[in-house]
């Protein structure tokens, strides 16, 4: 019994991660990609990158990705690397799936305020559930946690900060309507995100208490309490 236990409390918050990833495949996808909306953190970077020496995307966030999961293992250990590698991977799988054979066209050309909320709602809960179950979909999601370790605001906002910036110094190649309704949907996913991570925290079960990364726990508190039990949704 005590077997059952084990495995359904390892596998359940590699499940809840991995859907989490779906729907932030879906969200970029669906919402951001099929209406224009631009991205923040790595991905921005990477086209930034792209439009102003050329650089392959795909390169570029490898490049931006390795070092800071490297940072992060010799910080938080292998538990927390290897359920980001499960995020990562899945997520990639997924987008790439829904590239290629979803029929599903979600046209909101007309209505971006509508898609800017979406995508910040949708995208939001997606990493918050990754993060809050001990993950991170990417390389910027770590650098938002270890920013948040050690400045004490809370990890939603310094993702908003950090994309903001991102695609701010991108409004030189993106157009300004998408640019300024990306930046919102970032705002909404920022909140959304502490939100998420921070809900009814007290009654987070362990196996999501033990999954959660340790950069994002309080100084003196041990590596094996959730972020969230520090984290005010306010």
């Amino acid at each position: 019994m005590r077997k059952k236990d084990h495995v359904i409390s390892t596998l359940r918050p590699i499940a809840i991660m991995m859907l989490g990833t779906f729907l932030l495949a879906f969200t970029y996808y669906h919402i951001n990609f099929q209406n224009h909306l631009s991205e923040g953190g790595f991905v921005g970077l990477s086209l930034l990158g792209k439009y102003a020496f050329g650089f392959d995307p795909a390169v570029t966030v490898l490049i931006l990705d390795i070092p800071v999961i490297l940072v992060a293992l010799l910080l938080n250990g292998r538990k927390f690397i290897v359920n980001t590698l499960v995020a990562t991977v899945s997520f990639s799988v997924f987008y790439d799936l829904m590239e290629r054979y979803s029929a599903l066209d979600i046209n909101l050309h007309g209505n971006l305020l509508l898609a800017a909320l979406l995508s910040g709602v949708l995208s939001g809960f997606a990493t918050g559930l990754v993060l809050r179950f001990g993950g991170a979909t990417g390389g910027d999601d770590i650098v938002s946690l270890l920013l948040s370790r050690l400045t004490g605001l809370k990890v939603g906002t310094v993702f908003i900060l950090l994309d903001a910036v991102v695609l701010l110094v991108s409004l030189f190649y993106l157009p300004l309507q998408e640019t300024l309704f990306t930046i919102l949907a970032v705002s909404i996913a920022g909140k959304m995100i502490t939100y998420t991570v921070s809900f009814r925290a007290h009654r987070t079960s362990p196996a999501a208490g033990d999954a959660a990364p340790k950069m994002t726990a309080g100084q003196k508190q041990p590596a094996a309490k959730p972020v969230h039990k520090v984290r005010s949704v306010h």
